[in-house]
């Protein structure tokens, strides 16, 4: 049995880091009897431990709520809780493709942040209908009247039908679901029309194989028919359909409007791609939906074993989390340094340590990460174009017809104080400004930035130097030819490629410098001198001397000639060039992960 879809209203809450969409999905879900109160827990919809305990959201997840209006009339509410981080912004985008409407939650103590104006964007891109929603007013440092005229100046929304809320309270909470049934559109769709369903999320479930969570546009899906994904034609016979409200509850079918789940004994998530069309096998729709630009991602770095015995246990520990998030890849590689390991991609720094964590908790691994490294894009002299996604692989300068790195337009918004601060930060890592622009006593500024700058630390630094006060959100915005240059790290003259980076050759010097410091306090001395160096192709820009340990071979040499204690030294200072020509220099991993960090003091 299905749903009538003028009866059904489908939703995101959309909203930047820590302005309380989670708490309001709870309160939501309570009210509308969801979860009977011995079940419910702070963020029920944060299910994973990394989520819980770091307070964030990652997985966008869908709830089915049932809400009778003042009207009388009952009305199905497809709920969708979404990240607020920079990172899992492509979560956002899936979830919003999936709605009509958007509910727009703003702190009413901070008001709008970079990532809100992200999200409203992608918001209006999808045709929403936003409703503003000021969460927190029971503080006391809320300033409801102040952030509404913000909502209206920044992002140009009317803030006469704003709602104020305490999402912890519940206060005015009640409004909301009115208001949702009021003022969002009734999804459209024809119930005669061939099945038409847009793939929104897929993850594996150890049980059922893998789950599928579909928004239905045309058509109904049965338990039973046969569907088609378009993208790859792969024909699958429907074993279960249901609904999360939030618990997995079978429903048989779904309508057009409707959004739920199905499976269908598919083994691996590969085979589902995200933003594919389902259509029925014999009478199938001809036209696919839009779908969603695929995940890209731009920081990579390479994962090795602390102890090579691991690496079979790394490969499918990263199989296995790849199921649940195929917005991360990784490939094998090798290296002198570290042995076998993967190069992986992730979406953002913030997601490379999720993914990290995740492999250490949930599967217990060891693990030593590189430096993270931004994907270049190289012409060769010969016309080949590739992308560079490890510097171990940078080809002989002499073959290279230019070499571009990717820049990002980076949304700061920062209390007029700290304007200063943050403009320099921004012009030393080769920033150039797009605009600067003002609302109240907070400023707007717009930066192009390379990537390569913004990964190591700039958010940490940016944090610090407005005291927490400043807010930063980023876009992709293409490729731009550098001066850039590989810097290798040489120990005792050999070269270690783990250590290797590439750099704009303005900061090639000070970048290698600090790198032969660390490393000369973190290497153990030997019995002959060692050299750190860091050099770009032949040329050496920075050395550090690691000074030998000293046997004294003159001490049984009381009094006697001289030429007895000269032959000794002679003896020993031959000895030690031999050393220093076949000694191996054993670097520990400690010194390796300690040199990594270099970026973050």
């Amino acid at each position: 049995m299905t749903t009538d879809p003028t009866h059904i209203r489908n939703f995101a809450i959309i909203a930047h880091i820590d302005h309380g969409k989670s708490t309001l999905a709870d309160r939501l879900i309570q009210i509308c009897g969801g979860l009977t109160d011995r079940e419910m827990k702070e963020q029920v919809l944060d299910s994973m431990d990394i989520e819980r305990e770091r307070g964030i959201t990652i997985k966008a997840q869908t709830v089915r709520l049932e809400f009778t209006a003042k009207d009388g009339r009952a009305y199905v509410l497809n709920m969708m809780d979404t990240p607020g981080h920079v990172d899992f912004a492509y979560e956002v985008s899936r979830s919003l493709a999936a709605c009509e409407g958007s509910l727009l939650v703003v702190d009413a103590t901070q008001g709008v942040e970079a990532q809100t104006l992200a999200n409203v964007y992608l918001a209006i891109d999808n045709d929403h209908e936003i409703i503003p929603v000021l969460n927190k007013i029971d503080l006391p440092a809320a300033e409801p009247e102040r952030i509404v005229r913000q909502v209206e100046d920044v992002i140009g929304l009317d803030g006469s039908g704003a709602l104020p809320v305490s999402a912890k309270t519940g206060t005015g909470v009640p409004e909301v679901l009115e208001a949702l049934v009021a003022r969002l559109p009734a999804p459209a769709g024809r119930a005669d029309a061939p099945l038409k369903a847009l793939l929104v999320d897929s993850w594996y479930d150890p049980y059922l194989g893998v789950m599928i969570l579909v928004r239905v546009h045309d058509g109904h899906l049965k338990r039973g028919m046969k569907v088609r994904m378009m993208s790859n034609g792969v024909v699958h016979q429907v074993d279960q359909v249901g609904v999360f409200t939030p618990k997995i509850t079978r429903t048989g079918a779904l309508g057009p409007g409707e959004m739920g789940y199905f499976t269908a004994s598919i083994k691996t998530v590969a085979d589902t791609n995200v933003g594919d069309t389902v259509t029925d096998e014999k009478n199938g729709t001809a036209t696919a939906l839009p779908g969603f630009k695929p995940s890209v991602p731009v920081v990579f770095c390479s994962l090795f074993p602390s102890d090579a015995a691991d690496f079979e246990d790394l490969r499918e520990s990263l199989s296995k989390l790849r199921l649940n998030d195929s917005s991360f890849e990784f490939e094998p590689e090798s290296s002198a340094a570290l042995g076998f390991g993967f190069r992986c991609g992730f979406l953002g720094l913030l997601h490379l340590e999720i993914v990290q964590e995740r492999l250490e908790r949930e599967f217990g691994l060891d693990l030593i990460t590189t430096a993270p490294s931004v994907a270049y894009r190289i012409v060769r002299t010969d016309g080949v174009e590739y992308d560079l996604h490890n510097p171990a692989d940078f080809p002989d300068p002499g073959t290279i017809r230019t070499i571009a790195e990717p820049w990002i337009k980076a949304t700061i918004l920062v209390p007029d104080e700290y304007l200063g601060a943050v403009l320099s930060l921004c012009t030393e890592r080769r920033g150039r400004q797009v605009e600067l622009t003002y609302a109240g006593s907070r400023a707007m500024a717009v930066y192009r930035l390379p990537l390569n700058e913004v990964v190591f630390d700039f958010y940490d630094r940016l944090k610090s130097i407005s005291r927490g006060y400043a807010s930063f959100d980023y876009e992709m915005d293409g490729y731009e030819e550098g001066d850039l240059v590989k810097v290798g790290i040489l120990v005792n003259q050999e070269p270690v490629d783990a250590l290797a980076f590439i750099c704009h050759r303005s900061q090639a010097e000070y970048r290698g410098r600090a790198v032969c410091e660390r490393l000369k306090d973190l290497i153990p001395r030997q019995l002959f001198k060692i050299p750190v160096q860091a050099a770009i192709g032949g040329k050496v820009i920075a050395r550090e001397t690691i000074s030998a340990m000293r046997k004294d071979v003159t001490a049984k040499c009381y009094g006697g000639d001289i030429t007895r204690k000269r032959k000794l030294l002679e003896k020993q200072k031959a000895g030690k060039k031999k050393m220093r020509q076949f000694g191996k220099v054993e670097i520990p991993q400690s010194a390796f992960i300690a040199a990594l960090r270099m970026g973050e003091d």
